[in-house]
């Protein structure tokens, strides 16, 4: 940003309050709705079919929530309580068949190398410009070909449906292999999430049909995580967007200049609990969703010049798919 803001001129303390009251209300006022959608579902699926792709937006946005929520639980944020970010934070996986305790893991990852661009290299996981320089022409296609904007649908399901259980198939693997069960949380968490969303997956196909159950629970993690990749991607691969080496990187212009304020319809920032506060989120990770408005208006006078984009300019964002480490910047794949 060119700017000489420093971190201690922003008013953070007040706003990082987390109070086990609201966190309850809202895991309550996600959750409820949720399954009162899927009993519509099972009822719909009776008696009135047509009705069927109106409840699938609803678990869809309902999802997101969930996503968002145990978003929250991870950074310990959403209770002031830490065995109810625990439990709750496993609960809200479950929706969205996602162990949350490794997510939570990959996710401060990113928190903590934001804008680092040699060590954390963005949500598509992009390569350099001399790295793609060194592949094939049919790599470099498909290379680009992954990472268009609609391969965040099946992206998506093989994201939340598939990648957990193939983690799981690879621990219990390890294991036959050496003999010794794993003593990590993470890979307990993994095993339990697993055996919840599975048993729950058995015993609802059995008594309303796997034909419904599977068929719109599919669609609901497919069109979610769809959601969620693009509104991730938004945050942070745009124009002009910090990506930095390591020798030199500063956090706070990865908070700044690494990340978006993504402005968003006001029925959507609820679904998406206030993720589009994307700045002051990256400042302090700490700071629970429902105080986040609250904290970027108090400090906007500080957030003039961060960028500030659009959900719809996610195709415009999409075609930054290389680091150009020389420069330090995002750039599109050159096309002769």
């Amino acid at each position: 940003m060119g700017t000489k803001i420093r971190r201690s001129d922003f008013v953070i303390a007040p706003y990082v309050r987390s109070s086990n009251r609201r966190g309850a209300l809202q895991v309550l006022n996600t959750i409820g709705p949720y399954l009162a959608a899927w009993a519509l579902a099972i009822q719909a699926a009776q008696h009135a079919v047509w009705a069927l792709p109106l409840i699938g937006v609803v678990l869809v946005l309902f999802a997101l929530r969930c996503f968002s929520l145990m978003h929250d639980c991870g950074h310990q944020s959403l209770f002031r309580s830490p065995q109810l970010n625990r439990i709750a934070g496993f609960l809200l996986g479950l929706i969205n068949a996602m162990p949350q305790l490794a997510w939570s893991k990959d996710h401060a990852y990113h928190h903590r190398t934001n804008g680092d661009w040699e060590r954390y290299r963005g949500v598509a996981d992009f390569l350099s410009t001399q790295e793609f320089a060194e592949l094939s022409r049919r790599q470099q296609w498909f290379y680009g070909f992954l990472r268009h904007p609609l391969m965040a649908i099946p992206g998506g399901f093989f994201y939340l449906a598939l990648q957990p259980r193939l983690s799981l198939l690879q621990e219990l693997a390890k294991a036959l292999r050496t003999g010794k069960i794993s003593k990590d949380p993470e890979f307990w968490d993994l095993l339990l999430n697993n055996i919840c969303v599975f048993g729950i997956l058995i015993l609802a196909g059995n008594t309303w049909g796997y034909g419904l159950i599977l068929g719109m629970y599919s669609l609901t993690l497919t069109f979610a995580a769809m959601f969620f990749i693009w509104i991730f991607f938004v945050q942070h691969i745009f124009e002009g967007t910090y990506a930095h080496r390591t020798e030199g990187w500063n956090s706070l212009e990865g908070a700044l200049s690494g990340t978006s304020y993504l402005v968003l319809p006001a029925l959507l920032n609820w679904f998406t609990a206030d993720i589009g506060y994307h700045n002051i989120h990256h400042l302090s990770e700490r700071i629970p969703n429902y105080n986040l408005r609250a904290a970027h208006l108090a400090n906007a006078h500080l957030l003039k010049e961060v960028p500030k984009l659009k959900l719809g300019t996610m195709l415009g964002c999409s075609k930054f798919r290389l680091w150009d480490r020389d420069n330090q910047r995002l750039v599109a794949i050159a096309t002769n």
